[in-house]
């Protein structure tokens, strides 16, 4: 096992160093002079050519290409993602608190969507073809199908607008997470618990279902192993949840004003702040690898034949 988490966690490597190149490369490639930007958000009156020069020169935009993406990946493995082009503050200083509130917004949701997917998997699953299970499926669909934007909007109008029971805004406190966690849960739970549904009937019409019943196992006992059973397969799908939810949370974090990394992407974006964008790609292409090399390897602890794929 140990030399399977060795040999994975290798190919992560050339894998970074690809993205990072295209993120740096893509950048690079806007037709905006990064340091037009710069002088714009200095406010000068004046920008003339000299300026321009001399300001490229300082963010050593005046060196070769492969010197520049060199210098930039070496500070990123030492987190220094550059300084903003708008407000002059290390990247940093402003990603790091915005991406640790995203993380406690994806963190909530994914615990709620795990255990909701797989609680509604294993009860349409043990009630398959019957009201429940048609009843589930069929509601997850309505719900799957509106824009997370719009459900955003319906709650905030009845519950914090018409009821006044919860903020619209903000995340001063635990009743600042309710409506965003329930909007991105709808969300995404109604798509993976039909995972877990597939999964649980397919283990259900194995042999060893049919001998431990023959045998006099108990059905929650028979239940538990199908469960688990099943699970292998849903565990690459809800590790990729999280880095899913964590960059899809744009939309919810600009509805409700969440201080995290969405709304702060959507304001570099607007303002042409490189660096943020620059580091807010890469954190996220980050976390994407993180988290496939994390469920290749508990797939692999899981289930030992897979070892021998590398």
């Amino acid at each position: 096992m140990g030399s399977y988490i060795v040999k994975r966690l290798s190919l992560t490597v050339p894998l970074l160093f690809i993205i990072s190149l295209l993120t740096f490369v893509l950048i690079n490639l806007s037709p905006l002079d990064p340091a037009v930007v710069v002088l714009q958000a200095q406010e000068i009156p004046e920008i003339t050519d000299e300026l321009i020069a001399e300001t490229r020169a300082e963010l050593g935009m005046d060196k070769p290409f492969i010197i520049q993406y060199l210098n930039w990946a070496l500070d990123c493995l030492r987190l220094d993602f550059g300084d903003s082009y708008v407000t002059g503050e290390t990247v940093w200083s402003s990603i790091a608190p915005a991406f640790l509130n995203t993380l406690k917004l994806t963190f909530v949701s994914s615990v709620c969507i795990i255990v909701l997917s797989i609680a509604l998997g294993v009860i349409c699953a043990l009630r398959e073809g019957k009201i429940a299970d048609r009843s589930i499926r069929g509601i997850s669909f309505f719900l799957t199908a509106m824009p997370s934007y719009w459900l955003a909007s319906i709650m905030i109008w009845y519950f914090s607008v018409k009821l006044d029971l919860l903020p619209t805004s903000g995340m001063d406190s635990y009743k600042s997470y309710i409506l965003p966690v329930i909007v991105i849960t709808v969300s995404y739970a109604g798509i993976y618990f039909r995972t877990v549904r597939s999964s649980m009937i397919s283990n259900l019409n194995e042999d060893y279902v049919l001998y431990g019943r023959a045998s006099g196992l108990s059905e929650k006992k028979i239940t538990m192993h199908i469960l688990r059973n099943s699970l292998q397969v849903a565990i690459s799908i809800f590790c990729m949840a999280i880095p899913i939810i964590l960059g899809s949370t744009v939309v919810i974090e600009n509805v409700f004003a969440w201080p995290g990394l969405g709304r702060l992407s959507v304001k570099s974006i607007l303002s042409r702040d490189f660096p943020i964008i620059q580091a807010y790609v890469l954190i996220l292409a980050a976390a994407f690898v993180a988290f496939n090399t994390f469920s290749d390897i508990v797939n692999a602890a899981m289930n030992p034949k897979l070892r021998k794929d590398i």
